[in-house]
């Protein structure tokens, strides 16, 4: 079976989060989310840009699980798609875009939180592959995902 990927987006849920339902009765989730962006300096470090503002939304079930678990401030990882649309603004035709979360879950590398397992829904998972798993340094990794410098 072949591996399946989706489109990802990392950041902060910049405004509090809005529910609504839609015409076909189906809960909505609504947050704007920002993007934190780093450049690389000549010697090595990193300065902050500022941040990037989107529109993320998800529904039915996922909508409803992010509406209790997320707040304003909250860093997170999301799966799912860009959807393009147009809307008229003072006259005038303006294409948008937004974030269609299918997954969405806090970004670990950011949030401490605890795991509760009592109730597990969902596919068995299966069992990992044998044999040793590469040890990445934590100044690596931290540099892998951008956070130095912060």
């Amino acid at each position: 079976m072949a591996l399946h990927t989706q489109q990802s987006l990392s950041g902060f849920i910049a405004s509090e989060p809005h529910r609504s339902v839609t015409e076909d009765g189906d809960t909505r989730f609504y947050v704007r989310v920002g993007q934190p962006h780093y450049r690389r300096e000549d010697d090595g470090r990193f300065s902050e840009l500022a941040p990037t503002f989107h529109d993320l939304v998800a529904y039915r079930a996922t909508a409803d699980r992010a509406f209790t678990r997320f707040a304003k401030g909250d860093s997170f990882v999301a799966e799912g798609y860009i959807r393009t649309f147009q809307v008229e603004r003072d006259g005038v035709i303006v294409e948008r875009e937004e974030f269609v979360a299918k997954k969405i879950g806090h970004d670990l590398a950011r949030t401490n939180y605890d795991v509760d397992r009592s109730r597990r829904t969902g596919p068995v998972a299966e069992p990992e592959a044998p044999g040793p798993r590469p040890v990445v340094p934590p100044a690596q990794a931290l540099a892998d995902t951008g956070a130095l410098g912060r």
